[in-house]
């Protein structure tokens, strides 16, 4: 749920759009964009940090043996392939989002030639979907674990992709985008839970934060690619979203299959690179 939630984020920011942009323009709603960072005060100031942490940071002290691991640390031989194949599943989500959400407002524009408010209504409801499949398959990863709690709505994504970029009915094309927020929107409730039991203690943040943000740097080419072999297709933007979702989803699932599975695994305070070092 925590990490589902930027799907309500975007289901305000739709209806935002949908309501809003034909008296404001984009300036207006660019200044509303700016209301919710109020919020990092009151998270600041009340959030506390994880007990796992606080454990680790006092018996460190208490140990006289602080420790901070340099970022190279995540790239040594004993975690090289699980630090790969996670950014490689990270770059590849950030692809399946970028293609699937990024790029859908611009095909209804563009290609479907529809208004702010059709075009906000799908993508408004696609979010709510995404939010509540988000602790439904959270629910699934606990039962079967974290990767196959990605990998089946993954591969049941990847199918429903054609049915909202090929058609050119607005009903059809709404209705299978929306369903698409149960799968390939719900895709990354696991991203906190499974990147942080991937990782040992003493490298956890610094490989987490490495491997999210270097696959939102891969994917910040899928607008200008797509949008390039978009300009000379009939069907504008809908071969090349098909081809970018698909691909990255094929991507994604055979990243997982090749992953750690993490379910039932306690966070520890315990160094264990440095123990088993030493």
């Amino acid at each position: 749920l925590l990490q589902g939630s930027w799907g309500l984020g975007f289901l305000m920011s739709s209806l935002a759009y949908g309501l809003l942009y034909e008296h404001i323009g984009w300036r207006g709603l660019l200044i509303l964009g700016v209301l919710p960072a109020l919020a990092v005060v009151w998270i600041r100031i009340y959030v506390k940090e994880p007990k796992v942490w606080v454990e680790n940071r006092r018996i460190q002290r208490e140990q006289h043996k602080e420790f901070k691991a340099p970022l190279l640390d995540i790239f040594r031989p004993r975690i090289l392939s699980n630090t790969l194949t996670a950014c490689l599943w990270m770059a590849s989500s950030f692809v399946i989002y970028y293609s699937v959400y990024g790029m859908f407002a611009t095909h209804l524009q563009k290609d479907l030639h529809l208004g702010a408010a059709m075009v906000a209504m799908p993508i408004a409801l696609a979010n709510l979907v995404a939010f509540l499949a988000s602790g439904f398959w959270g629910f699934v990863a606990d039962i079967f674990g974290r990767r196959w709690a990605m990998i089946i709505p993954a591969a049941i994504g990847a199918l429903v992709t054609p049915f909202y970029l090929i058609p050119d009915s607005y009903p059809v094309v709404a209705g299978a985008f929306i369903l698409q927020g149960a799968f390939l929107g719900a895709i990354y409730g696991q991203n906190p839970s499974y990147l942080t039991e991937r990782f040992p203690t003493e490298v956890r943040a610094t490989a987490s934060g490495f491997c999210y943000h270097q696959g939102a740097i891969w994917a910040g080419f899928t607008g200008p690619v797509l949008t390039y072999f978009a300009a000379g297709q009939p069907l504008g933007f809908a071969i090349p979203m098909l081809i970018g979702t698909s691909a990255a989803a094929v991507v994604f699932v055979i990243t997982l299959l090749f992953s750690p599975e993490t379910k039932g695994k306690e966070l520890v305070p315990q160094l264990t690179l440095v123990e088993s070092a030493a």
